[in-house]
């Protein structure tokens, strides 16, 4: 098992789904299974896709813009 905080600094500016197995009184996670990481939001849906029976979340590790920015992506495929 591993703390948020310790995947968000593990796996920088990548998106990422766990398993939760422990939660605070609010429902944040406090610990948590990785399943899988990856700098490409879709290859965690693909995952997040096969998965049946499992509490998971998913997040992204970066910097979030900050109020009043706009981020769009593009997903380019050669």
């Amino acid at each position: 098992m591993i703390t948020p905080d310790e995947i968000k600094k593990q796996y920088k500016d990548e998106w990422v789904l766990v398993e939760v197995i422990d939660e605070d009184e609010k429902g944040i996670p406090t610990q948590v299974e990785l399943i899988a990481h990856s700098k490409v939001r879709d290859e965690i849906y693909e995952v997040l896709k096969k998965m049946k029976g499992k509490y998971t979340h998913q997040f992204y590790t970066g910097d979030i813009p900050k109020k009043g920015y706009v981020v769009a992506f593009n997903e380019i495929q050669f």
